[in-house]
């Protein structure tokens, strides 16, 4: 009952900051004619906050593994509340655009530290189960957003957008506070704060915070435009510092040595390949079926709702069965039917319509699920106690890197066979959609071959 009170409490939160991901995107337009701004301005509220929670992510899971996760985790739900009240009162666009930083802040917190507290509470044979159930509230918040944005867009206006995250966020709060054990915000190696590694946590976060803005103006100015070189530039020497402050630190953000246990750096590799193309579903999926394939709005909403749910709907099956024949067996399993979804949606064409696309992205959301919640729960059953905070932290930043570079990287490979988006043709968005989920494809097989090896190290172990 406690647990599954505990559970409750951490699904409502993990909904919350997949909320604050796409909820505002239906209001931007309302936004540019209120606020009296260009679009360009307005697109801010959406980057200000995956910049944020990109930067900070390892960086939150590293501080609540050594000061305690549990006082750190309500606090991010109170910083996403208080930032949420603060966005919903905005009477201009720098207040809205520091609110949404604000609610970065809280979301990061809360997508470091959820996953790290299943196999803290939950006994081993539950643990997938566990992170079938996180894992499916993330698809259903990414399904949930759009619909339950332009509802309350429709009948309260934008605002509305901010004050809905309150009851979630609440509810949250008094399940967590009450019902997650202490135990848990009592770090097993306490270290002092004094000790915390604040250099290293601030070039990791500007690092990731430069490479993030580089993604996000190449997909208007292209990778070669001097602004997106300078900041992948700055990245570049971002990370060389970063990394020779982690070769000296006496307690490191990162210590180096954890990438050579093999599970976890394959799983951010295929973390970041996977969420990538997943990305390119649904950035590149509404021009398909609308300019390609004639749909009304109502109905590429519709349509573009199938593959979320899909993935959401199996979330808890696919944590059942990693429990039964082993996460890494269903992991394979997953990005076997992922790549399949990636080639058949390569294979697109005006004459197979919406059939052929429901079919792709079926295979690839069933795929994301079998490979989402296995690939956590291997991951953090391997991870140590002390570093769970931090581990959780590195696959919620894989989980959103893809993103990013996903957005970009299938943007401008679409674009270079359609062109303009708003003057291709049908054919010539169809041949975009090709060629942009022919190299997606390839990215998804890559990710299928990493997991096969994760399969023969776990037979020679056993």
């Amino acid at each position: 009952m406690r647990s599954g009170l505990v559970l409750t409490g951490l699904s409502l939160a993990i909904l919350l900051s997949q909320l604050g991901t796409n909820i505002i995107n239906v209001a931007l337009p309302t936004l540019v004619k209120d606020l009296g701004v260009e679009f360009s301005s307005v697109q801010w509220v959406v980057v200000s906050y995956l910049l944020v929670v990109t930067a900070l992510i390892v960086g939150v899971g590293r501080f609540g593994d050594q000061l305690g996760k549990k006082r750190l985790y309500l606090w991010g739900l109170v910083i996403f509340m208080a930032a949420s009240v603060l966005c919903a009162l905005s009477s201009n666009l720098p207040l809205l655009i520091a609110g949404r930083a604000g609610q970065g802040l809280g979301g990061a917190i809360v997508m470091a530290l959820s996953f790290a507290f299943v196999g803290e509470i939950f006994p081993k044979e539950r643990t997938g189960f566990a992170m079938g159930v996180l894992s499916t509230m993330v698809s259903f918040g990414i399904a949930l957003g759009p619909s339950l944005g332009s509802l309350a867009l429709a009948a309260f206006g934008w605002q509305a957008v901010f004050w809905v995250n309150l009851p979630f966020g609440l509810l949250a709060f008094l399940l967590i506070g009450r019902y997650l054990p202490n135990a848990v915000d009592a770090p097993k190696h306490s270290v002092p704060a004094t000790r915390f590694d604040w250099l290293g946590t601030i070039l990791l976060a500007l690092t990731l915070g430069a490479y993030s803005l580089a993604m996000t103006f190449s997909g208007k100015q292209g990778f070669s435009s001097p602004l997106v070189l300078q900041l992948g530039l700055g990245g570049l020497v971002g990370l060389v510092l970063f990394l020779a402050v982690q070769v000296k630190a006496r307690a490191p953000l990162l210590k180096l040595s954890m990438f050579r246990n093999a599970l976890l750096s394959l799983s951010m590799v295929m973390s970041v390949l996977v969420y990538a193309v997943m990305m390119a579903t649904l950035v590149l999926g509404p021009f398909f079926l609308s300019k390609a394939l004639g749909l009304d709005t109502r109905m590429v909403g519709l349509v573009m709702t199938v593959g979320p749910l899909a993935a959401a709907v199996m979330g808890v099956p696919a944590g059942t069965v990693a429990d039964r024949i082993g996460a890494k067996l269903a992991m394979v399993i997953g990005l076997a039917l992922f790549t399949v979804g990636a080639f058949v949606m390569s294979w697109v064409s005006l004459t197979g319509g919406v059939a052929t696309y429901i079919v792709a992205i079926l295979f690839v959301s069933v795929g994301l699920a079998f490979f989402q919640t296995p690939n956590n729960t291997a991951v953090m059953a391997d991870a140590r106690p002390e570093q769970r905070g931090l581990v959780s932290g590195l696959l919620a930043l894989a989980r959103n890197l893809g993103l990013i570079t996903g957005a970009s990287l299938m943007g401008a490979l679409f674009a270079s066979v359609a062109g303009d988006a708003a003057t291709a043709t049908p054919d010539t968005v169809t041949e975009g959609m090709r060629f942009a989920f022919r190299i997606a494809a390839g990215m998804a097989a890559a990710a299928f071959l990493l997991s096969l090896t994760t399969l023969r190290a776990r037979r020679r172990h056993a």
